[in-house]
């Protein structure tokens, strides 16, 4: 991946549309050239709902849209651990993985070998991933990495826009939902973590599949989390 000036092309980006109406456009712009400028097969980007679950936004080609949605339906993935973790996470061959039983088969069935996912944060909070993937086998260097951090910072820009613009629509409402409760979601993590020795992205989905099951939101299992002081959600039958 070549290095890249993330704030020229952020601008750039802008002007094409992502302070109007067709934001959407420019997410999918953004994508796309994201395959054209790193020289990988695919590209693509999730956004966290409100029940803290990754949904599928943009992708260049079929594969892309594969990848978000498999782990969007598993809770199991680079994406879903980068969006966790707050930091980058790879995979060199998919293949061959141990993480992720639930999903990896199905990725690669779909022609996905190597995953780099980075976090795409708004106001310092983590709402989503951007990803790349290679067909092949590939051995992400540290300056791969470094190029997907800075390209995603013109995601991010789109996202401000679009926001700042006041745009009513589903993406802008998951957004602001996440901004307003990340931090509370994040410390439900952690004390589930700590009570139950498990890892994050365990947590992760235990308060997501419990919010799932009872149809709550996750910020308000998150809520009753903490405030109940048992490190578990409750169940209610």
């Amino acid at each position: 991946m070549p290095n890249i000036d993330p704030q020229n092309l952020a601008a750039s980006l802008r002007r094409i549309g992502a302070t109007d109406d067709d934001f959407t456009g420019a997410i999918d712009r953004a994508v796309e050239t994201c395959v054209e400028l790193f020289g990988v097969d695919g590209s693509g980007l999730m956004i966290a709902d409100e029940q803290n679950t990754l949904h599928y936004v943009a992708s260049s080609d079929g594969p892309s849209r594969a990848l978000e949605e498999v782990q969007s339906e598993t809770g199991q993935g680079p994406c879903v651990d980068t969006f966790v973790h707050g930091a980058p996470v790879l995979t060199i061959d998919l293949a061959r993985e141990t993480r992720w039983p639930a999903s990896r088969d199905a990725i690669v069935a779909h022609g996905v070998r190597s995953v780099l996912g980075v976090p795409v944060h708004l106001g310092g909070i983590v709402v989503g991933s951007l990803d790349a993937y290679r067909a092949h086998p590939h051995e992400w260097d540290e300056s791969e990495k470094e190029a997907l951090v800075s390209y995603s910072t013109v995601v991010e820009a789109i996202l401000r826009a679009a926001l700042a613009g006041h745009h009513a629509t589903r993406l802008t409402g998951q957004l602001q939902y996440a901004l307003d409760n990340r931090v509370l979601i994040e410390r439900a993590v952690g004390f589930v973590m700590g009570r139950t020795g498990t890892d994050a992205v365990t947590a992760f989905n235990t308060l997501r599949s419990t919010a799932r099951t009872q149809r709550r939101k996750v910020a308000d299992v998150a809520r009753e989390v903490l405030g109940g002081g048992n490190g578990q959600p409750v169940r209610r039958d």
